[in-house]
């Protein structure tokens, strides 16, 4: 079976972990800039100043995308290259930038897909209380339709957002992201909320401007699974698959928040501040998303926490390797002998990744999805002047077997992102390890290189993913 015609194959990056130029053409200071310079948070220092200088060679890697075969081109636009300080005056040459990216890809056929936030927020939203604020909120909306009239003449898909969980999480319980507060759940699920409902206002906004094309949010699908059929372990699956999926797909997709989850934070003096306005919000513009997005790299495989463990905070403890306990203490998550796993602890699962889609479908219905982030993070091998990723060409060739095999089922998937276009820098860890179909030579000038996987992806695209 050939993918669909409709069916979208691409690949993904994030502003500031591709950009670079810092505090050029007017750019304000992001929450990133900021933090990743405080010692210790980031492995040796590094941070996004220059990253791999996507913002003077675009030219070069959108030809190189076009090369391989892309479709469409995920990329974030930087809040501070359009309003520098989150509030005040539009940017132009912050437009200038992003219209002639958007005109690169669709020069060379590719459709541009596009997420407004991706982490890095305005320094002075930050320093007024971030996503706990909501203020905040106000400023995205001002900024996303900003970004709807400058670029939806020719934008047609747009992510509202990216990974509530992770900027929340390690914002709020392990202090890994900013603003580095540790162990303050009350704080993480109002940040939540606030997002959410900073989405439907955006999403509302989109859809009574008239602009053409589709909206929704990207969020992190890890379901959870027991290790076994102990009764107390299958308790622990429902409770962390209500709290790391239903709490941030519920809201969004059915437009209301799970009484399980509700009804404890309001036991444990933790449920969000939230007016009957923003609920009915969150009602009226659940049926007005147009897609869900999905970052999948592995599930979790959970027990009940039998132990005095508490979440541990830092960047060491938030890289998703298992054996954490949740932030309430009830489940943990665990490495089992008979998986497969990565150098970084990340479990290798399409199997996984299949069956989470269908108890989407059961709980969501026929929503359509795509795939916004799949990859492998390695250290690729480099022989001579080759880049031999076959770990990655496995990875990425089981995981797209595993939405083949959705699409098969009825499982309503338009497309499949790699994660990454090309190797760029990670928040916390450099360039450790690599995602990418382009390698780049940071001891070269930052010259790019195709990879293994760079001509695999290609001939996957040009026959459809037929022979997978």
């Amino acid at each position: 079976m050939k993918m669909p015609k409709d069916f979208l194959f691409g690949a993904a990056s994030a502003s500031y972990q591709v950009e670079g130029a810092w505090n050029e053409d007017g750019k304000g200071v992001s929450n990133w800039d900021v933090f990743s310079k405080i010692p210790g948070k980031t492995f040796e220092g590094t941070n996004g100043d220059v990253a791999i200088d996507h913002y003077h060679r675009y030219k070069e890697d959108i030809a190189l995308m076009a090369e391989m075969g892309l479709e469409s081109y995920r990329f974030s636009i930087a809040w501070t290259r359009i309003i520098p300080d989150g509030t005040g005056e539009v940017n132009q040459k912050g437009l200038d930038f992003y219209n002639n990216v958007i005109d690169e890809c669709l020069k060379y056929g590719i459709i541009p897909f596009v997420t407004l936030y991706h982490w890095d927020l305005p320094q002075p939203l930050e320093e007024d209380g971030g996503w706990r604020n909501t203020k905040t909120s106000d400023a995205f909306v001002r900024f996303a339709e900003v970004c709807y009239k400058a670029f939806g003449d020719r934008v047609r898909n747009w992510i509202t957002f990216n990974e509530t969980v992770i900027f929340c999480s390690l914002g709020y319980l392990t202090g890994a992201h900013p603003p580095g507060i540790e162990g303050d759940a009350k704080a993480y699920f109002q940040a939540t909320h606030n997002v959410f409902v900073a989405h439907a206002r955006a999403v509302e906004s989109f859809k009574k401007s008239g602009y053409e094309g589709e909206i929704g949010i990207t969020h992190v699908f890890n379901p959870a699974f027991s290790i076994d059929d102990d009764e107390e372990n299958k308790f622990a699956e429902r409770h962390a698959n209500a709290y790391s999926t239903h709490w941030y797909y519920d809201p969004i997709l059915k437009g209301s928040y799970p009484e399980y989850v509700t009804d404890a934070l309001e036991a444990q003096g933790l449920l969000p501040e939230m007016t009957e306005e923003e609920l009915a919000l969150l009602r009226r513009t659940a049926p007005m998303n147009d897609f869900i997005g999905l970052n999948y790299y592995c599930p979790q495989r959970v027990m009940k926490n039998d132990s005095a463990l508490v979440m541990s905070g830092g960047r060491e403890n938030s890289t998703g390797k298992p054996g954490n306990p949740s932030f309430d203490g009830v489940y943990k998550t665990v490495m089992m002998d008979d998986k497969e796993y990565t150098k970084w602890g990340w479990e290798i699962a399409p199997d996984a990744f299949l069956d989470g889609m269908r108890m989407l479908k059961e709980r969501y219905g026929n929503i359509k999805i795509y795939i916004t982030e799949n990859g492998l993070g390695d250290e690729d091998p480099i022989a001579g002047e080759e880049i031999l990723d076959q770990p990655r060409i496995d990875y990425i060739e089981s995981h797209l077997r595993a939405v083949k095999n959705a699409v098969s089922e009825g499982i309503n998937v338009s497309g499949y992102f790699a994660w990454s276009v090309i190797d760029l820098l990670s928040w916390l860890n450099g360039y450790k390890k690599q995602y990418g179909f382009i390698y780049v030579d940071h001891k070269n000038g930052l010259a790019r290189k195709r990879k293994q996987s760079f001509f695999w992806y290609k001939d996957i695209i040009a026959t459809r993913a037929e022979e997978l």
